[in-house]
């Protein structure tokens, strides 16, 4: 049998400890740094990304949180365990490089696979294999697995035992919300750490490592400098990606671009939204709070957010409608008319005209007075008539059309509410024997301060018949 078995990595393991095996993982560590240093500087097709590979946790850029020295992973790692995990990050933010060093500073072999390409019968293999090379070095097996969330509930089943028996230890990596992506069972048996994307202190750093790798300065204007950050969107990986296409566009011109010089020679990273996934909702959340706050301003900005990522504006719309009713109600009663006219003009106009009729309904509901009593009210009234379940409305408000129905007192002893002082009789409506309830408590702002003062009328009225 071969000393050296292929990892599903792609890069030579071994099957039988080394001396370097013996020492400790921090000892180990810097061994695997030079093997990777020594082929970072192949051939020059070799990405700029790859090439600036970190090479050990502490040249990780932007997960403090994680990797400082009091991060989670520090810790873990100085524990000597490492528990199972899903790495829950954007593109670009490290979760590979991540994994790869947790297995070198953790004495482990480095397997990989992803769901995008894999199935049951990769699965069972690396696992097999796995079990293998524990068996015959006594070493373990942290096990990659690329966008996890595209393996289904039954796949991930699949992981259940051989991360409780300890075969593997388990990194999965996703752009999406485990919570929904994830089955509980894998969840349970797994510790969840969000990666944060780049900020731009990161960002800049990446820059001046890229500066030094390929040993050119960058023809920015500080002004393009921070333009180039900015159009990585928090995207590491992006970020080095456009510095490599900046470095071929200007080898002839070495003269500073600003950002819109900058602008027409890159594009610009698309806006991390998906219509049927987590950002999807995190943004109909963000714009609908800062509304609920009174904030025209953080409501106009995540209503164009939600329109760059390519939201239908008729979604956007229907939320609005909603919105009028849920969280202003009768404190401003044309709140709704409104939002259903600029769902209307949207119809009528289409893009990117009706937007802007979209955008005024934004604004409106925002300065709007803001009640959600009626909301309350009707979420009351709903369990109310579930609890008390068949109770008939009382006679003198039950038509009587027929003389059977006269004769068993149908609406005898109605009064007519406009025939009476104020307009209202203050008569029962609710039914016989039933307690009276308040449902509907208006609010001392916007229009429900005139609607509650008449209330507290109606309610005297209501009182003095009883009396």
């Amino acid at each position: 049998m071969s000393d050296m078995v292929p990892d599903l990595f792609g890069s030579p393991a071994p099957d039988r400890p080394s001396r370097q095996d013996e020492r400790g993982a921090s000892e180990r560590f810097p061994a695997a740094s030079s093997a990777h240093s020594a082929s970072r500087h192949r051939a020059g097709t070799q990405p700029l990304a790859d090439r600036l590979r970190p090479q050990s946790l502490d040249d990780v850029q932007g997960q403090a949180h994680l990797l400082g020295s009091e991060g989670t992973l520090t810790r873990m790692l100085e524990s000597g365990h490492l528990s199972s995990l899903i790495l829950w990050g954007g593109p670009g933010c490290g979760k590979t490089t991540i994994a790869q060093l947790l297995a070198a500073r953790a004495g482990l072999f480095y397997a990989k696979i992803s769901a995008v390409f894999s199935g049951v019968a990769d699965l069972k293999k690396a696992f097999e294999e796995a079990r293998r090379k524990a068996e015959a070095t006594g070493k373990g097996t942290l096990l990659f697995v690329d966008e996890i969330h595209r393996f289904n509930r039954a796949q991930q089943d699949g992981f259940l035992p051989y991360v409780e028996r300890g075969t593997v230890v388990l990194v999965g990596a996703t752009t999406e919300n485990p919570s929904f992506a994830l089955n509980s069972a894998l969840l349970s048996r797994c510790q969840v750490l969000v990666l944060h994307r780049l900020d731009d202190e990161a960002l800049e750093k990446l820059l001046l490592r890229a500066e030094g790798e390929t040993g050119r300065t960058l023809p920015l204007t500080p002004e393009g400098r921070a333009s180039l950050r900015a159009m990585a969107d928090g995207d590491g990986r992006y970020l080095l990606n456009m510095v490599e296409q900046l470095l071929s566009l200007t080898k002839a011109d070495t003269r500073p671009l600003g950002p819109a010089e900058l602008a027409r020679s890159l594009s610009r990273r698309p806006v991390l939204y998906d219509r049927d996934r987590d950002e999807h909702y995190n943004l109909i959340s963000a714009l609908h709070k800062s509304l609920r706050g009174s904030d025209p301003d953080a409501g106009l900005y995540w209503f164009a957010r939600m329109l760059e990522g390519g939201e239908d504006p008729r979604y956007i719309a229907r939320r609005l409608v909603r919105f009028a009713s849920e969280d202003i109600g009768e404190a401003d009663p044309t709140s709704l008319p409104l939002a259903q006219a600029g769902a209307a003009a949207y119809e009528r106009l289409g893009s990117p005209e009706g937007e802007v009729a979209l955008a005024q309904v934004v604004v409106h509901l925002a300065v709007a007075s803001k009640s959600n009593a009626v909301y309350k009210a009707y979420n009351e009234a709903r369990a109310l008539a579930k609890q008390t379940g068949s109770l008939m409305p009382p006679a003198h408000i039950r038509n009587a059309p027929t003389a059977l129905m006269k004769e068993l007192g149908y609406k005898k002893g109605y009064e007519y509410d406009h025939d009476c002082e104020d307009g209202v009789s203050g008569q029962n409506y609710f039914p016989d024997g039933m307690k009276r309830v308040t449902l509907y408590r208006p609010v001392d702002r916007g229009f429900e301060e005139r609607i509650r003062k008449r209330l507290d009328m109606l309610a005297q009225k209501r009182a003095s018949r009883q009396s």
